[in-house]
This record gives structure tokens, sequence and C-alpha cells, in this order.
């Protein structure tokens, strides 16, 4: 694969117009570089930023033929992008990452055994094509157990805790599309996560691990780096890079973890674009992951990942999160980033705060740093 680099003024087709591809966009243009987004949804956050901009179906082959004619290279900005989007545009246009990483972490079946392959350990897990499929993988898994749809789901979306076999029939029947997917309940002590980026050349870094907290299944808070042991820090870093070598990445991805009480890691989710929880690197770092996806695509060396500040990052969801606006807005220790949505629709994510800290505020574990008080201190007024 050529390493050549774009020049500058070369144009990057973005697949999707969420906040993603809007900071995407934001970082491209700050490397010289113009976007073009294509989503079917007219005046999405990333088309707001764009240079240039197409609201087509994801399907239409004559706009995506137009799209691919009007680009240098093309990427995505999330994951459930049908594969036949690819299909269309790579014998046009470079697309990067590519249609295996869409494969493999846009179907969880696919995601699970590609994570084992690659050496990352997971929690045991059942393929469910049926009723009869589920109870037999709840009488090898057992229960408690999360089942969850193989397709589409995020954000809590799309899945079932399933507690007594009473709850079997209705979950089976709610959940959709089939194929589903049995996961073991696994009882970690925390969620971590790590953002690697690996170029066209194949190099690759990784940022420090983070620890993450949600609420109502979407992200709330990320901790960087992460309180946890330096070993588990190191494996989730090294993990992710090792994912994405065997993915044959261009771009960037973070891969998401359970921390066992022991201290070994399970491979959670693979997301194959920037991800929430390194939203923090946006301050925190001298490239953000949103930078270091386009130099990867575009073909530039990746840039440093080294952290100059510890900080805090927290989602602004819904119009309780917005009620924080004008507060951190006037908090001179506090970075805001809004997406550009026109509504604070509950559980919709408006946009992110980071709080940066002397690096070193956040080193030791969660056991020694999160006493209440500590705790205050660190989130007071996000």
């Amino acid at each position: 694969m050529s390493a050549t680099p774009l020049p500058p003024n070369a144009t990057i087709g973005i697949l999707g117009g969420g906040q993603l591809g809007r900071m995407s966009a934001l970082a491209a243009a700050e490397l010289g570089y113009r976007c073009h987004i294509y989503a079917p949804e007219a005046d999405s956050p990333g088309m707001q930023v764009a240079a240039a901009r197409s609201v087509a179906d994801y399907e239409d082959a004559a706009a995506l033929a137009a799209f691919a004619a009007s680009v240098d290279v093309v990427t995505f900005e999330f994951e459930n992008v049908p594969a036949r989007t690819l299909e269309i545009l790579a014998p046009l246009v470079p697309c990067r990452p590519g249609k295996k990483a869409l494969a493999v972490c846009q179907d969880r079946l696919q995601e699970k055994t590609f994570l084992e392959a690659a050496g990352v350990p997971v929690a045991p897990w059942r393929a469910v094509h049926s009723l009869e499929d589920l109870h037999k993988a709840v009488a090898e898994i057992g229960l408690p157990a999360v089942l969850k749809t193989t397709r589409l789901g995020y954000d809590g979306r799309g899945q079932a805790v399933l507690r007594a076999p009473e709850d079997l029939a209705p979950a089976f029947a709610r959940l959709e599309p089939k194929p589903l997917i049995l996961e073991a309940f696994v009882p970690f002590t925390q969620e971590i996560s790590a953002v690697a980026a690996r170029g066209l050349d194949g190099q690759a870094v990784a940022y420090d691990a983070v620890e993450n907290h949600h609420h109502h299944h979407i992200l709330d808070l990320s901790f960087a780096p992460a309180r946890v042991a330096p070993a588990a820090a190191a494996a989730a870093r090294a993990h992710a890079m090792r994912v994405a070598a065997e993915l044959d990445l261009v771009g960037v991805l973070a891969v998401e973890f359970f921390l066992l009480p022991d201290g070994r890691l399970l491979g959670n989710e693979i997301a194959p674009r920037p991800h929430n929880s390194g939203h923090w690197t946006m301050d925190a770092c001298a490239a953000s992951q949103f930078h270091q996806h386009i130099r990867a695509v575009a073909g530039l060396p990746l840039g440093g990942v080294e952290r100059h500040s510890d900080a805090v990052m927290r989602n602004l969801v819904g119009p309780e999160g917005m009620a924080k606006l004008p507060a951190l807005l006037g908090d001179n220790s506090v970075a805001v980033h809004l997406y550009g949505k026109a509504s604070a629709r509950e559980g919709r994510k408006m946009g992110h705060a980071n709080r940066l800290f002397p690096r070193g505020t956040l080193s030791g574990t969660l056991s020694d740093t999160l006493a209440d008080t500590a705790e205050a201190a660190l989130l007071s007024g996000l």
C-alpha cells in the first residue's frame, strides 16, 4: 500500500454526519484538508462544518459514484454504514478503514470470534438463532447473562439482562434483528478503554487507557489516565494496537474492556473509528484522536500520543447536560465542545466538556483515589 500522503487541499470523504464526523472534519481543516460529508440526514452536525455535502441513501449507487469522484479518500464515522456502501466505493476510491474492519465491528458474532483469534480474552458467549438456542446457551453459560442483537446496538440499545428463566422468551421476542448473541454477565470492577491509531505505513500508537463510567448505558465520565494498576493499563494499550494490526486498520479504533477483580482484562467491543472515550485527547494531547484519524487516512505520519495533562471528560447529554453549559463556559479550567444539534432530547449527546489537571493528579488506583471528597473535587462543576 502506497504511503504517499495526500497533498494540502485534498478532499477527504466522510460517511456519516454525526458529531464524530464533525470533529474529524474540524481536525482535517486544521491539517489543511477539505471534507465532503455523505449522509442521509440534511444539516447533520458534520455537514455544518464541511466544505461539501451529499444528502443521499447509503446504498444509492449513483450518488456514491458522484461522491467518490469528488474526493481523494473515504473514511467513516460510525460502523453501521452498510457493507454495500464500501462495496460500491472501494473500486472507485481508497477506503480507510476498509471492508474488513467494517464487517468485523458491525457484527458481534464476528467481533467476538475475531477478538479471540487476535489473542484478546472475552467473556463466554454463544450465538442465538432460536429460542431453543437461547435455552441451550443459558444452560451452558448460566444466569445472569446479557442477550444482545448482533447488529445496530449502541448506548445500551438492543440488549436485555436475563436474570431468571422467565426472562428468556420475552427478551428473545423483543430483540431484533436476529440472530442474537448471549454473553456471560461479567463481575467487573471497572470498564476501561484504549484508543489506538495505525497509519498507512503500519506504524501504530496508543493513547493512555481511560476509565469509563456510564449512566443509563450512555458514557457519562472518562478519567484519563485510568486509575488502575500499570499492568492493566499497559495490557489495554497493547491489545488495542494488536487489534488494529490484525484488522489491517488505517485510522483510529477503540477497544472497550472489562477489568476483573484479579486484574485481568476481557475485551468487550471494538469501534473502528474515533470514540467517545477518546474525547479527552482534544485538550490533553498534542494530537487528538481526530487528528490521528485524519493523519492516518491521509497517509501522514502519526502524531504524538503523550498526555501533557490528566483529564476528566463528561458528556453533556440531553436537557440536563445542557443545563450545565453556562457554568461550564464560565470555568477557565474546562474546555467545552458542542456538536451543533438543534434540540436537546433525552439521551441525546449534545457535546462534552474536558477538565484538565496537572499530570499525576489521577495517579494511583481506583481504591485509593475515589474517596467521596476527592471525587467531588475532580467533578466540581462538571
